[in-house]
């Protein structure tokens, strides 16, 4: 019998890899802007280009490692993702890092939708929740740790070069995970792989629907007035058709996306909830290491410091949700989004009363707290949407989910940036004030989210007959 956990294992490996680099880069910036003197558009794009591509890939990827078998794609993602962070790394010019980058994004894009899928594939449903608490995990550690990270290699190998180590880090621990997953990741059997056509014009219509949707979003500072906002209702429109084409083609066909999914109670809600808490969760450290570093004059390392209360606090949370998510279900969700506001209000509080220099010190304890509650939040919300999707759907499923996180993140980082830099303007340069008004606007995507997972655990339930498992 397969060892599941040496499988999850480098599985979990590589998931973090790829997803601490959605972070990792904002600590290097400036770093980054001295060496190889990129325009503000192009320092953008280096942030941004990754998650646009991301989000791009995921759904493609999902139904493709769903069909043909996830261990192929997973390692031809890894290959791919381990080769684009030496070719960041090695860069000289800003149009050879933004394109490393797009690269990059794509390949943790085709990465990712295989970890969850492994682990719907390889564990039964009762065992999935120490699994996905672990995935829960990666996912706030990475997440929040990847400024501390490139903190530290940026003061070891000094602010020319340490911003290329943020990169060329990826490429050793790729290379061993590729040589594991070989050994350890289960090979599906040439008979049991689909055949059938994997709907390109479904693909086509998401891929440029989601490039539309995101396109204004992560550009919103650099593209300045209301036309851009068009390409967001286009993107709009042209997912609208992609439904209607969804629901044509699976009359004769597997389609990209199986909307019979969002029939089910504990995926469309369990979506709906990730949506709206990655739109706040996500945009605390993009405003958080500006005050840090640009209004408190913090070093990249203490930056990371200060936010490393809240990936301590994640990783007790997750393992911890992981164990309960069980017995308590969707209740413990609404727990912990009730943490995190209640850790984002004490936050607010603490840098009322202590303003300045002390900001790190006063948020730890807060930030733990709202930490914690995130571990309730990730893992167990994505064990108990994935909970009736069957097995063979898996990784286009969690796909799905992520796509709609990626997307919650662009929309939270916009509107919460938007709120930073005006207020900043309104409060002629206080960076403190700026973000405390700013951290409302993610306080109230949580509390939306909040009321989401509330309405789901006490509204009444209606019989809706469930995709029927079936075996990978």
């Amino acid at each position: 019998m397969v060892n599941r956990w040496r499988a999850m294992s480098v599985a979990l490996v590589a998931a973090f890899m790829t997803l601490l680099d959605v972070s990792i880069v904002n600590v290097a910036l400036p770093s980054i802007q001295s060496d190889l003197h990129l325009s503000a558009g192009e320092l953008q794009w280096v942030l941004s280009g990754y998650a646009l591509t991301f989000g791009l890939i995921l759904v493609p990827a999902g139904r493709f490692g769903d069909a043909r078998g996830r261990r192929d794609v997973f390692i031809a993602g890894l290959a791919l993702f381990t080769l684009a962070s030496a070719a960041a790394g090695l860069a000289t010019g800003p149009l050879w890092l933004v394109v490393a980058r797009l690269v990059q994004g794509a390949a943790a894009g085709v990465v990712n939708p295989q970890v969850s899928g492994l682990i719907q594939q390889l564990f039964e449903p009762a065992e999935r929740g120490r699994p996905f608490g672990l995935l829960g995990a990666v996912i706030g550690i990475s997440t929040a740790v990847g400024p501390l990270l490139g903190g530290l290699l940026i003061q070891v190998f000094g602010a020319e070069e340490g911003w290329r180590w943020i990169f060329y880090i990826n490429v050793p621990i790729g290379a061993a995970a590729i040589v594991l997953s070989y050994r350890w990741i289960p090979k599906r059997p040439r008979e049991q792989r689909e055949r059938e056509s994997l709907d390109p014009v479904g693909v086509l219509l998401l891929g440029v629907g989601v490039v539309l949707l995101l396109l204004p979003l992560v550009q919103e500072r650099e593209w300045h007035g209301s036309a851009k906002w068009l390409l967001a209702v286009a993107g709009a429109g042209i997912l609208a058709f992609f439904v209607w084409w969804e629901r044509r083609y699976e009359r004769h066909a597997t389609s990209l996306v199986d909307l019979a999914l969002f029939r089910v109670r504990s995926y469309a809600l369990g979506a709906l909830v990730g949506l709206l808490y990655f739109g706040g969760f996500t945009s605390i450290f993009f405003t958080y290491t500006l005050l840090l570093q640009s209004g408190l004059h913090y070093t990249a390392l203490e930056a990371g410091l200060a936010i490393t209360p809240f990936a301590l606090g994640s990783a007790a949370g997750s393992a911890i949700g992981g164990r309960l998510v069980g017995r308590y279900g969707r209740p413990l969700v609404v727990a912990g989004l009730v943490l995190v506001v209640v850790g984002l209000v004490a936050v607010v509080l603490a840098l009322h009363y202590v303003p300045g220099h002390g900001a790190g010190w006063a948020t730890a304890i807060p930030f733990l707290v709202a930490g914690i509650g995130s571990g309730f939040v990730i893992a167990p919300n994505q064990t108990l949407a994935l909970a009736e999707v069957p097995v063979r759907r898996a990784g286009s499923a969690g796909a799905v989910l992520q796509t709609g996180q990626r997307i919650g993140t662009a929309v939270g980082i916009a509107a919460v940036g938007s709120m930073f830099f005006n207020r900043l303007a309104f409060h002629n340069g206080s960076w403190d004030l700026a973000f405390r008004d700013s951290l409302w606007v993610t306080i109230g995507f949580v509390v939306v989210a909040l009321i989401a997972a509330t309405w789901d655990m006490v509204a009444p339930t209606h019989s809706v007959e469930a995709p029927r498992p079936q075996s990978a």
